[in-house]
């Protein structure tokens, strides 16, 4: 059997997206900047993308910004903001469990003069809302938080978050990372009172390759990339039809079927806990995210139950995929206070709508089979 339990790097790009990536490969093929009728053609798919993902967003379309994934969305979000708007102060707040794609542009504007203060977590980590309260200052300009952690599936109370932002100032920006809630959960950002969030296509069955940022109407960005002025002067460069359009459709069917998603999920994550619980020496970190569990081993490296698995069919992670450059003990383990000898024996199992019930049971079993057995090697 094989099982594919990362779905928190990435997922597979489902039958629908793939089709009608085809389709702009195949026909709509022009620059969506020109005029003539192939340049048409691009547009509308461009244009149909934005209508369906402001509609999930209950957003304006023109509030939807196009980039080539979390990453630079991410990036966009932090230099934009802070850049147009350091006039009224530089000081930044975020937390001590973000993406790298977050906290290194943080430390880029440490360099850069401002000021960064990281909020600390409990051990679900979850931010206190009066550790909240109390940093923010009348110099502070932007809050950055992930909605979703990428590693144990904590979630943030960004609606309160939101609120504790917003009572001590209108003007101060909250930035949420909505790459692992995006498609998932139910997100209305100006509801919310964010003022930008970050989103990618290929963590919800979309290609690589693709991502939006959301800014609300009328908040102060300057862009990363200056050139043609496409997507209305903030992200240069012609559009990559055929990634819009794929994330354009993964996200129409995200929501369709979310409740429907959310549950499947949810069921398999269940069976993976309750059973590999029952085994010794496993500790449950995980979050309430539907679709990622954190478990660590006792007794057990990361990377050697990780080749064990893989050996077995189950592919799984032992931490964000997006750090396997730069190895090292994950800072979101640490921030939430995990034992030093479970910081290396940890592996994050990620779930879709595609992965069932009998995985989650194959996988337990696999389990049972090989911790007694490289307990004993580990030993040796």
């Amino acid at each position: 059997m094989e099982v594919y339990f990362d779905n928190a790097a990435t997922t597979r790009i489902l039958p629908e997206v793939k089709d009608i990536m085809l389709e702009t490969m195949d026909t709509a093929y022009g620059n969506p900047s020109s005029k003539h009728h192939k340049g048409v053609e691009a547009e509308n798919y461009v244009r149909q993308a934005r209508s369906a993902i402001s509609r999930q967003l209950k957003c304006e379309a023109s509030e939807i910004c196009f980039t080539s994934g979390g990453t630079e969305s991410n990036n966009l979000a932090l230099f934009g903001l802070t850049q147009a708007n350091q006039r009224s102060g530089r000081h930044i707040i975020s937390t001590g469990i973000e993406h790298a794609s977050v906290y290194q542009p943080l430390f880029r504007l440490q360099e850069m003069g401002f000021e960064v203060t990281f909020l600390q977590v409990d051990g679900q980590g979850r931010v206190d809302l009066d550790a909240l309260r109390e940093a923010l200052r009348e110099d502070t300009i932007l809050v950055s938080a992930m909605a979703v952690n990428n590693e144990i599936g904590s979630v943030q109370p960004i609606s309160q978050m939101a609120e504790v932002i917003k009572s001590r100032s209108r003007d101060i920006l909250f930035h949420v990372d909505a790459v692992q809630a995006f498609g998932k959960q139910v997100l209305y950002p100006s509801r919310l009172g964010i003022d930008a969030m970050s989103m990618s296509g290929h963590k919800i069955h979309g290609p690589k390759g693709s991502g939006a940022l959301y800014i609300a109407k009328g908040v102060k960005i300057r862009p990363l990339l200056s050139g043609g002025g496409q997507e209305r002067d903030l992200r240069s460069g012609t559009e990559n039809t055929t990634a819009i359009a794929g994330m354009g459709k993964a996200c129409e069917l995200a929501y369709r079927n979310l409740a429907e998603n959310v549950e499947k999920m949810m069921a398999v994550k269940r069976t993976l806990l309750e059973g590999a619980l029952k085994l010794d020496g496993v500790e449950d970190h995980s979050g309430e995210a539907p679709h990622i569990a954190s478990l660590s081993f006792q007794g057990i490296k990361s990377e050697v139950l990780l080749h064990a698995l893989e050996d077995r069919g189950i592919c799984v992670s032992s931490g964000s995929a997006c750090s396997s450059n730069h190895p090292a003990v994950s800072g979101v383990l640490k921030a939430i206070g995990l034992r030093q000898e479970l910081l290396d024996s940890t592996l994050r199992f990620s779930f879709s709508e595609l992965n069932t019930v009998e995985e989650a049971q194959y996988t337990v079993e696999q389990l049972r089979e090989l911790l007694p057995f490289l307990r004993r090697f580990t030993r040796k």
